[in-house]
C-alpha cells in the first residue's frame, strides 16, 4: 500500500529531522519552534524544486514546467510568511494587545492565499497567451525525471506539514499541505501532457499550464475561506467538544452543560 508506505517514510523522516535540527526535547512541542522548523523545511524544499523545475522549463521550452517553477517559488514565499507569522505570534500580551499576538497567523494565513490567487491569474494569462500562439515544445528523459521527483517531495512535504500542523494545530500549517497536494495533482497534470507528447507528438503543454494555474487558484480560494472562517469565529470541531465535555463531567458536582 503506496499510502501505508509514505506515511511511515513521513514520521520516520520527520522524526529524524526533529532529531537533527530542533533542541527541544519537550513531551508538549513548542509551538513556535516546530512552526518555524516547517517553514524553513517548505522554504528549502520548494526553492530547490523551483531551481530545478525552471532550469528544466527553459531547457525543454516548457511553459507548464516553468508555471510550475513559479509555483514552487511562490510556495516558498509563503513558506517564509508563515515564517514570519509564527515569530510575531509568539510574542507575549502588551498593554496594547492583551489576548496576545497568536491571530497574527490567521492575517499569515490570508496573504498566503492572496500571493496564491495572484500567482494562479498571472499563470493563467501566460498559458492562455501561448495556447494562441503554440510553440514546439522538447521532451526528454530529464524533463520527466525532474517532475517525478517533484511529485515524491510534494508528497512528502503534503504528509509532513499535515503531521506538524497536528502536532501543534496550525491552521498555516494544514494550509501549507493542502497546497501541496494540490501541487502533485497539477505537477502531475504536466507529467502526463509531457508522455502524451512523448508518444503522439500532440503538445498539450499550454492546457496543461492551464490547469495548473486552475489548481492554483482553488488552492488560494480554499486557503482564503477557511482563514475568514476562523477569523469570523466558527463551531470548534467535535474532537476538541467531546474532550471538553469529557473534562467538565470528570468535576464531582457538574451535573450538566450547553453551548
Amino acid at each position: 500500500n503506496i499510502s501505508a508506505f509514505l506515511r511511515k517514510e513521513v514520521i520516520l523522516i520527520t522524526n529524524l529531522l526533529l532529531k537533527l535540527f530542533m533542541k527541544n526535547k519537550d513531551i508538549t512541542p513548542n509551538r513556535s519552534k516546530y512552526g518555524n522548523f516547517s517553514s524553513a523545511v517548505g522554504i528549502s524544499s520548494n526553492i530547490l524544486l523551483a531551481v530545478l523545475k525552471g532550469t528544466a522549463g527553459i531547457l525543454f521550452n516548457s511553459v507548464a514546467i516553468l508555471a510550475d517553477a513559479v509555483n514552487n517559488l511562490s510556495d516558498a514565499g509563503t513558506s517564509a510568511i508563515s515564517l514570519i507569522g509564527f515569530i510575531i505570534s509568539d510574542k507575549p500580551a502588551d498593554e496594547d494587545h492583551p489576548f496576545g499576538h497568536a491571530r497574527v497567523e490567521y492575517i499569515s494565513c490570508m496573504m498566503v492565499a492572496f500571493v496564491i490567487l495572484m500567482l494562479g491569474l498571472s499563470l493563467l494569462k501566460t498559458s492562455v497567451e501561448g495556447i494562441l500562439n503554440p510553440e514546439p515544445v522538447n521532451t526528454g528523459i530529464i524533463r520527466i525525471a525532474v517532475l517525478v521527483i517533484s511529485i515524491i517531495i510534494k508528497l512528502w512535504l503534503s504528509r509532513f506539514f499535515k503531521k506538524m500542523g497536528k502536532m501543534i494545530n496550525s491552521s498555516v500549517l494544514y494550509a501549507t499541505s493542502k497546497d501541496s497536494l494540490n501541487d502533485v495533482i497539477s505537477t502531475s497534470a504536466v507529467l502526463l501532457t509531457t508522455l502524451i507528447a512523448v508518444f503522439t507528438d500532440i503538445n498539450l503543454d499550454s492546457y496543461a499550464g492551464c490547469l495548473v494555474s486552475f489548481f492554483i487558484l482553488y488552492a488560494g480560494y480554499g486557503v482564503l475561506k477557511d482563514t475568514m472562517n476562523n477569523l469570523l469565529g466558527t463551531m470548534p470541531d467535535k474532537e476538541l467538544i467531546s474532550k471538553i465535555t469529557d473534562k467538565l463531567y470528570s468535576y464531582e458536582g457538574v451535573h450538566g452543560l450547553h453551548d
